[in-house]
């Protein structure tokens, strides 16, 4: 079972998981009906960004010497990669360019591209921000994209919600890194320690629930499974220490978007 639980966070199918909870979110919100490519295309392409990012230069350098639960990973990614270019042929063109456009985002944060061998990932302080940018706009823009108008208040405030939401969610893994991050990449617990992180965490879920009484389409259900959300990510940003167990980030902080969709399809089926 360890095995098993360390094969599936470590090879990103419970980020993946995470992403495609938002998209659901999303989706129900609006009241729109998504084809199911849309999902695996989700799906899948979380699986193989996050583990271009975590294991391409590792294999690259190091592949006689992987670990065999990495060398599956790998075999695992490159299924999943075949995967999402048979899903691809099965989007409109509005979607394939909202996909490659967060898809070059993805390389260039990995990619040294940039002057003295830099990536995206190198430059002082950006990080988060691409990492919420890049889940906001798989999340919100492409389900919705081939659906409705994407320039509308509801969507450009679902947006920022989303992004303040993914850049809180993405603090206890900052303040857990605090440890192995060079000082050079300016993260937001560098920049303001422990504790001023957490409240600045705290200010964007409370932005987050404060737009959505700015947004014509909320409801019930989405307002109280948003507020259900809020409260259990707050809690969790509180206890979020530089020391953490092993899953406490990876698995509990990220199951965070997977519980808070399993309520909003509950409540929809019930109400």
């Amino acid at each position: 079972m360890k095995d098993l639980l360390s094969f599936y966070v470590n090879s990103s199918i419970h980020v993946a998981l995470a992403v495609v909870s938002f998209a659901i979110i999303t989706t129900l919100n609006f009241g729109v009906t998504v084809d199911w490519y849309v999902y695996l295309f989700i799906f899948f392409s979380a699986i193989t960004g996050y583990n271009f990012v975590k294991y391409a230069g590792i294999a690259g350098l190091h592949h006689l010497s992987l670990t065999k639960n990495l060398r599956l990973i790998q075999v695992f990614s490159l299924f999943i990669f075949a995967a999402l270019i048979y899903i691809l042929f099965h989007l409109t063109l509005n979607a394939i360019l909202i996909s490659g456009v967060l898809g070059i985002l993805t390389l260039l944060y990995v990619i040294p591209l940039f002057g003295e061998g830099k990536n995206l990932r190198g430059f002082a302080g950006i990080k988060i921000y691409v990492i919420a940018f890049v889940w906001s706009g798989i999340t919100v823009l492409l389900p919705l994209v081939d659906e409705i108008n994407l320039f509308q208040w509801n969507v450009i405030a679902s947006l920022l919600q989303r992004f303040l939401f993914v850049f809180a969610l993405t603090l206890p893994f900052e303040i857990r890194d605090l440890r192995f991050d060079m000082a050079n990449l300016r993260t937001v617990p560098q920049i303001f320690g422990v504790y001023r992180t957490k409240i600045i965490g705290g200010l964007a879920i409370l932005t987050v629930l404060m737009l959505e009484f700015l947004k014509s389409n909320s409801d019930y259900n989405s307002l109280f499974s948003l507020i259900f959300a809020g409260i259990l990510l707050s809690i969790f940003l509180n206890k979020t220490r530089i020391r953490q167990t092993k899953y406490f980030s990876s698995f509990w902080a990220e199951a965070i978007p997977i519980f808070w969709c399993i309520l909003r399809i509950s409540m929809e089926l019930i109400g």
